[in-house]
């Protein structure tokens, strides 16, 4: 074979290539079975189907990360059959296929709590964390599973490399014909690779992104089977999702739908402390009080004081969050600025004047407070607090007690739950307060002396879910002794879910993925019931600030819950499975950011029906809606008129 060719290296790199197409198709059946109760995925065709689809994907995913190796296995360097530069090709191929292709086993558990493939906003949240090497160790030494599967592909993968050799051969023809036949296999490679990139071959194309695997799915969920985790992850790197959209809805649809200055007149001004709990992933699925409807069959609380304090308490058993990570819970709730693609908090526009249930309390002379029993600066929590105006943060440092802690997270519940009653019933009143909580969560663990006292359940959260309400219980038990604690009113609510059990209502229903509880508990008084309307929580701003007869307009995206006037219709907007979805009056919106792809029955959260076939003007309308949200959202947050509303 005449060597200026090259037959024999080309033949290799397809080679090499198609490997990390076998083993990214791999990566796709383990996570159909990891996640097959989320993904559900009925017959094989179905899945054939879908990674068919994800070829595309994939190409885009492995030309970009092999494109330094293949440049150096087709580039005429003269030098390319030599064992040392066949060494050096076998070091690049792997050291950046194996980093990329190991994202994709990241998802085989990170997408259960997080419903998306891995994108630069999980990073975003990583980053803050201030223990990284425990966390990796904590998910290698939980998920030993999944390492090992990991570890078990990547020597096989070796060993089919090596396979295929190049030989040495030297090269005794003129180097005219070995660089001109080069250039010409180097101008193919590129066209095909540019081609693969872009995700085809038509000149009009833009490259494929995330939301054209929406484009071969009945299912929502089916997309990330499409996708996979290193495509996700790349395409997001360097990706601005902060900016305006080309919608022109008018101003006047903005405000019919969402009124984004509020003023509610209900109550005269009072000043009672306020107490938010942020409860770590207390999906409602675990509050027996929350449940008393939807007829689950064997179905078990594990939460047995809350469901006692829901008797005296207003409950929303239909509500929801706004996002799916700590941080994202943190801005909607405490702000009103839900979270879609990336954290608001992640965004270069953080740093401005935010209108919050900080800056309006400390308005009407409150003392602020955050308390997080995690190591100062996780999570992004103190960061933010200082952008909203707390006037003091305290986390484990100031704690300062290592022998509470849980060896993961941070303070157990119990002992930082009595440590920020001590610290608030110090404090001028009146006050706000609001403590994240950090025990309830993976790698589900609860202090050794409560071994055995909690049920176990079905999955292992239920256990760590027993043990933080029982943390509630003490912590009440302590400050009904304060002198503030009929003066306050208390709001119990969850940053996000976590683990989902065996309930159909629950792991099936891909909007129940972000059902949470709201309680309001107000000691001696008369707010008390259930509320089946959809709430949010960027609806606890506005409704605090309404209970306590705030004087004058505000910013809110929400509404009050608790509001004789019903100003605006009850929905809820959050992003899933890569989509917006908006939910209100009949249907639910599932919509790409340009325009709706689907419309469910309000009552069909499984997705299984779409209707957009059936289209009325209730629909359009809801769609119109959803378009009006996010323009003034990202208008509002590009503009910087997050702050205080100028009413003249």
């Amino acid at each position: 074979m005449k060597h200026f060719l090259r037959i024999d290296e080309y033949k290799a790199l397809f080679f090499r290539i198609f490997l990390v197409y076998i083993f990214y198709f791999v990566a796709r059946i383990l996570f159909c079975f990891y996640n097959a109760d989320l993904v559900e995925i009925t017959s094989f065709s179905d899945f054939i189907s879908l990674a068919y689809h994800g070829l595309a994907f994939d190409t885009t995913a492995i030309l970009y990360v092999n494109s330094l190796f293949i440049i150096l296995s087709v580039f005429p360097l003269f030098i390319n059959t030599k064992p040392k530069f066949q060494q050096l090709l076998f070091g690049v191929y792997f050291s950046t296929n194996l980093l990329f292709y190991s994202l994709n086993f990241i998802d085989l558990i990170y997408y259960r709590f997080n419903f998306s493939r891995f994108t630069l906003a999980a990073w975003e949240v990583f980053k803050h964390e201030e223990a990284k090497g425990g966390m990796i160790f904590r998910f290698l030494y939980t998920y030993w599973h999944v390492f090992l599967l990991y570890i078990l592909m990547v020597a096989f993968w070796i060993y089919l490399y090596r396979k295929v050799k190049v030989t040495y051969v030297l090269n005794t023809h003129p180097k005219s014909k070995y660089i001109i036949t080069s250039l010409l296999g180097v101008l193919f490679v590129a066209l095909l690779s540019i081609g693969g990139i872009r995700g085809d071959f038509k000149k009009s194309t833009r490259p494929i992104s995330l939301v054209d695997a929406n484009t071969y799915v009945q299912k929502t969920q089916h997309a990330d089977v499409v996708l996979n985790s290193t495509f996700t992850f790349i395409r997001t790197l360097g990706v601005q999702t902060f900016k305006k959209t080309a919608f022109s809805i008018p101003n006047q649809v903005i405000e019919s739908n969402f009124k984004p200055i509020k003023f509610y007149k209900n109550n005269k001004p009072s000043t009672p402390n306020i107490v938010l709990i942020i409860t770590e992933s207390m999906g409602r699925e675990y509050l027996g009080a929350f449940n008393k409807n939807t007829h689950i069959k064997g179905y078990r609380s594990y939460t047995p004081f809350l469901d006692s304090l829901a008797t005296k308490s207003m409950i929303f058993t239909n509500a929801y969050g706004n996002g799916y990570k700590s941080i994202h819970g943190m801005a909607s709730i405490l702000s009103g600025i839900p979270s879609f693609q990336d954290a608001f908090t992640s965004s270069p526009y953080t740093k401005q004047n935010i209108e919050s249930l900080v800056s309006c309390l400390k308005e009407k002379g409150y003392t602020t407070s955050f308390f997080h029993g995690a190591p100062n600066g996780s999570m992004g929590f103190l960061g933010f607090a200082n952008i909203l105006g707390f006037d003091q943060y305290y986390g484990m440092t100031e704690y300062d007690n290592d022998k509470d802690f849980d060896g993961s997270w941070g303070i157990w519940d119990e002992p930082f739950l009595q440590y920020m009653n001590q610290t608030i019933s110090e404090k001028k009143q009146p006050f706000f307060s609001t403590v994240f909580t950090v025990s309830s969560h993976e790698p589900f663990v609860i202090p050794t002396k409560y071994e055995g006292k909690f049920p176990k359940g079905s999955i292992p959260m239920h256990q760590c879910i027993g043990y933080t309400d029982y943390a509630f219980k003490k912590f009440f038990e302590s400050a009904k002794k304060q002198s503030w604690f009929n003066n306050t009113i208390f709001i119990i609510t969850a940053d996000h879910c976590n683990q989902v059990a065996y309930t159909e209502e629950y792991s099936d229903k891909i909007v129940n993925r972000i059902a949470v509880p709201i309680l309001i508990y107000k000691p001696d008084s008369n707010l008390i019931g259930e509320n089946k309307e959809i709430a949010q929580h960027i609806d606890i701003f506005p409704t605090v600030l309404d209970l306590i007869g705030f004087n004058r307009p505000f910013r809110s995206w929400g509404r009050s819950l608790v509001s004789k006037e019903k100003d605006i219709e009850p929905y809820l907007i959050n992003y899933n499975t890569n989509n917006y979805h908006f939910m209100k009056g009949n249907y639910i919106c599932v919509f790409d950011g340009k325009k709706a792809i689907g419309f469910y029955n309000i009552d069909d959260k499984k997705f299984r029906t779409n209707l957009i076939g059936k289209r009325n003007k209730e629909m359009n309308d809801l769609e119109l809606s959803c378009k009006a949200f996010i323009q003034d959202y990202f208008s509002k947050i590009i503009d910087k008129k997050l702050g205080k509303p100028n009413t003249k």
